[in-house]
């Protein structure tokens, strides 16, 4: 879902606050950060990557390095390698990363600096915004996060961000802030407010408005770690992108979640065996990616919580878009090849019953889930 889509929607949220312009918080989504390395390695995997480098350079999003050859130095630099000891993650030996721009809405309206088209994010927004009154740094920020990791190891964003909301809220004349988050930083902002208090979210938050959250994970998250992501691009390869992209514990948190989906529904088939929600160890197994079921076990206590966060919800999302939800290998092939993509609803990216928020375990009393939250759910189709 194009962002821009959603724009009057937004306004017509935030001009229902009669105390003024309610402060505006931007959380973006997987890929939404800018990411600045610095390198001081001892070996590289070509002979075309540099060793080091004097000061951070801006890793994410930098399109220079995204062409074929130099693509496999940024493969190499940007992957994390996982320790099954601390159950965390770390960049590979003589890389350093961090993100770029805390508090500065600009750093996620552009994710490449330079301003290339390519990397243009929450920019449009965040123009409107200004044309209706918000002041960038003061009533607009940003809040940017290494995207590449889980709620279990960005403990310092959260932080961080419960902090820049108090600031805000002081800047803007103790005007409670709206949070508006796309994505995964929808699921991200969903655990940060679930970590605070109900009087500190009644006293600091106005609101969240959502765009295209995938509350439940997605069959997409799969689908990568099967073959990859090319992100819409027609120069990168779905192989080489995988070879980073299955190292991130965000991947394995934004799997499908056995709240959204049930134990007969089949998301991966072949002619030996059909795996579900309930056999994701057995898949990445014969998948032969170790990591991939230790980093599950790692996050997948987020997604079995689907309790309300306690502040007005507002949910916007795309519809009627054909959206992976099953990987089918044809006979005679096995998880080393490549599967039929078999589609269903959605915006392209995430699942219909992810996005509305629609949990097929009903057991718990509405109250107690997001769902009774998310008091307007404003579709958005491609039709």
């Amino acid at each position: 879902m194009k962002l821009i889509l959603s724009l009057g929607l937004i306004f017509s949220f935030l001009a229902k606050n009669s105390l003024g312009l309610s402060p505006v918080i931007l959380i973006p989504g997987d890929g939404g950060s800018q990411l600045e390395a610095k390198l001081n390695k001892t070996s590289v995997v070509h002979y075309i990557c540099a060793k080091t480098s004097s000061d951070f350079f801006n890793i994410w999003l930098n399109l220079e390095l995204l062409v074929p050859f130099v693509i496999d130095c940024w493969v190499d630099n940007t992957r994390l390698e996982y320790d099954n000891v601390t159950r965390t993650t770390r960049n590979t030996n003589g890389v350093e990363i961090r993100v770029a721009g805390w508090g500065n809405p600009e750093t996620v309206e552009w994710l490449d600096p330079s301003r290339d088209s390519e990397g243009a994010y929450f920019n449009t927004i965040g123009d409107a915004l200004v044309k209706m009154g918000y002041v960038r740094n003061v009533s607009l920020r940003g809040a940017p996060y290494d995207f590449r990791k889980a709620p279990n190891e960005n403990g310092e964003f959260f932080v961080k961000l419960k902090m820049l909301v108090e600031e805000t809220y002081i800047k803007n004349n103790k005007s409670a802030v709206t949070l508006l988050v796309h994505s995964m930083g929808g699921s991200m902002a969903l655990h940060f407010l679930r970590l605070q208090s109900q009087d500190w979210k009644d006293q600091y938050i106005r609101r969240m408005i959502s765009l295209s959250t995938p509350w439940g994970g997605a069959v997409k998250a799969l689908k990568v770690f099967a073959v990859g992501d090319d992100l819409g691009s027609m120069i990168l390869r779905e192989s080489t992108m995988r070879t980073e992209q299955i190292t991130c514990p965000s991947l394995a948190w934004l799997l499908p979640s056995p709240l959204f989906w049930k134990p007969t529904d089949v998301l991966v088939q072949t002619d030996k065996f059909n795996y579900t929600i309930e056999h994701f160890e057995k898949l990445f197994t014969d998948m032969d990616l170790p990591n991939a079921w230790e980093m599950r076990k790692d996050t997948e206590k987020y997604t079995r919580d689907f309790s309300a966060p306690g502040v007005e919800v507002h949910c916007l999302y795309g519809y009627n878009i054909s959206t992976v939800e099953r990987l089918v290998y044809k006979p005679g092939t096995w998880l080393d090849g490549y599967p039929v993509l078999e589609s269903g609803d959605g915006d392209g990216t995430v699942n219909l019953r992810s996005l509305s928020a629609t949990p097929q375990d009903t057991t718990r009393p509405a109250s107690d889930r997001l769902r009774a939250d998310c008091t307007e759910k404003l579709k958005i189709s491609s039709s």
